[in-house]
């Protein structure tokens, strides 16, 4: 069993921030698979595959890792079996990377995971920085018309290495 969390805000009015990234590309995967979240349990909403869940946690960005230690504790995960999917203000839009760990940056709710269970692997999809805005209001604004276009086109990559993750074949560090 695989677990696939993906990090955002549950609250609708940040649908379209840059910091529900992980949120819309779990919300893709789960469509391309026929996927309903429908489930809600260990304070996140759970939609089950085959051999993996797809996770949105609903306990707002910076306490991720609560949602995650119940998870991982619930369903007897390993930490290698856990894939966190998250945006990532230091790299350039678009850019995907996948790390089997490290720090966890400047990202709050990857770094409450990390304090609370411990480093495991993780997709980021770069969003960029907006150097003239404060990071929270840049992360918690709504994602213009030309970045919706480049996002998409690594939803579709981070979908591809998600299933890869799941098929168990990705097993080493790389970017997109």
């Amino acid at each position: 069993m695989k677990a696939i969390i993906g990090l955002g805000n549950p609250d609708g009015k940040y649908t379209t921030t840059y910091h529900n990234v992980g949120f819309n590309v779990v919300d893709l995967f789960a469509k391309q698979n026929n996927l309903k979240f429908k489930t809600k349990k260990c304070r996140g909403l759970i939609a089950r595959g085959e051999d993996y869940i797809l996770v949105k946690p609903q306990t707002y960005m910076n306490s991720s890792g609560d949602c995650v230690a119940e998870i991982k504790k619930y369903f007897k995960l390993s930490l290698d079996d856990i894939l966190i999917v998250l945006d990532d203000i230091d790299m350039p839009k678009g850019r995907v990377r996948f790390r089997l760990s490290g720090s966890a940056g400047t990202h709050n709710g990857l770094r409450d995971i990390v304090s609370k269970v411990g480093e495991t692997p993780r997709l980021r999809i770069g969003i960029d920085r907006d150097k003239n805005m404060n990071l929270a209001d840049y992360v918690l604004s709504h994602i213009d018309e030309n970045s919706k276009q480049i996002l998409s086109s690594s939803y579709a990559t981070a979908c591809e290495l998600i299933q890869k993750f799941i098929d168990g074949e990705l097993c080493q560090d790389l970017t997109i």
